[in-house]
């Protein structure tokens, strides 16, 4: 017997694999990519577990749901039924292509009240078109019964009846298996952060349809939105690092002269003076030469020839 995992990494589906695991199916995993998580725990998971591991990038289809979801969002940006329904449909996607017999996932009743009531649960049940072949080993004996445990292709005695937003079972399970490492059960997905849910709402009244160097670009620096343009003002040497990785032609790239810095990235359709001038003042604003009398800023247009040099004293007037 075969089966897909929905596979986080995190905990629950962690579990989840090892209690699948204990009834003699082979489990394969399923992750997903997008700007806004990564595989990197999942994968880290895959890794200790010793199972196979497929990523799919949502980028595309995350795009179009964050639009117009169908059942809303919750705290911030994040559509997290949605985004699960999507999930669970790619993953019995997965199960037909590879001939698995069902797909589990890590889901616990009652442990996340937007996505994982009992409610929800029906309903991604439902719209991924898996129904009865959707397994929750977790809290399975508090669920309908699915073909997999009708069909004797698993036990379900041997599944578990965890409810609730405690972990304690869970805990204790992973010290019965040996799980040491694994992440905390928070901070997984940015759509849920107030900060850079507010940076896309304002890149989608720029731009509807942003390139997925847009949406990495949200994640690093400080954001200043003008009509025409977004500026971004990096805070540290790794975000340096990060901005000019991400420059492409078109953009303005501004830095200190001689004096180390942030570097300041300019990014939009029309990019007049005015902007570059307060693109300028915010890159001396955010560095130890706000104490200078004097100091050069380099504004190179990317693509372009040459560079423009501005004075502070040029700077100031405009701050």
């Amino acid at each position: 017997m075969k089966a897909v995992a929905l596979f986080s990494g995190g905990l629950d589906s962690l579990l989840a694999v090892k209690l699948i695991q204990e009834q003699k199916t082979e489990v394969i995993g399923i992750s997903f990519i997008s700007p806004f998580f990564g595989s990197e725990k999942a994968q880290k998971g895959a890794y200790e577990l010793r199972i196979p591991l497929e990523i799919v990038d949502l980028t595309e289809e995350l795009m179009e749901m964050i639009k117009k979801p169908k059942y809303g969002f919750g705290k911030h940006l994040n559509p997290c039924l949605d985004c699960h329904v999507l999930m669970t449909k790619k993953a019995g996607e997965f199960m037909r292509k590879i001939g698995a017999s069902f797909v589990i996932s890590g889901e616990v009743l009652g442990e996340r009240p937007m996505s994982q009531n009992k409610q929800a649960l029906r309903i991604i049940e439902g719209e991924s078109g898996l129904k009865d072949y959707l397994l929750r080993p977790l809290s399975a004996k508090l669920l309908p019964l699915t073909v997999p445990e009708k069909e004797g292709w698993v036990d379900r005695e041997k599944l578990l009846d965890i409810k609730g937003r405690s972990r304690k079972i869970q805990l204790s399970l992973a010290q019965k298996y040996g799980l040491i490492e694994f992440p905390t059960p928070s901070g997984g997905c940015l759509l849920t952060d107030p900060i850079f849910s507010q940076r896309l709402k304002e890149l989608l009244t720029l731009n509807p349809n942003p390139t997925r160097n847009n949406l990495e670009l949200l994640k690093y620096g400080r954001h200043f939105t003008f009509p025409s343009a977004r500026v971004v003002v990096s805070r540290n040497q790794s975000e340096n690092e990060k901005l000019s990785f991400l420059l492409q032609p078109g953009d303005f790239l501004l830095e200190l002269k001689n004096i180390p810095g942030p570097l300041t990235l300019v990014r939009g359709e029309f990019i007049g003076e005015e902007v570059l001038q307060e693109a300028a003042c915010l890159t001396v604003r955010y560095s130890k030469a706000r104490e200078f009398k004097k100091v050069e800023v380099s504004i190179k247009k990317i693509g372009g020839k040459g560079s423009i040099i501005l004075l502070r004293e040029t700077i100031a007037s405009s701050c």
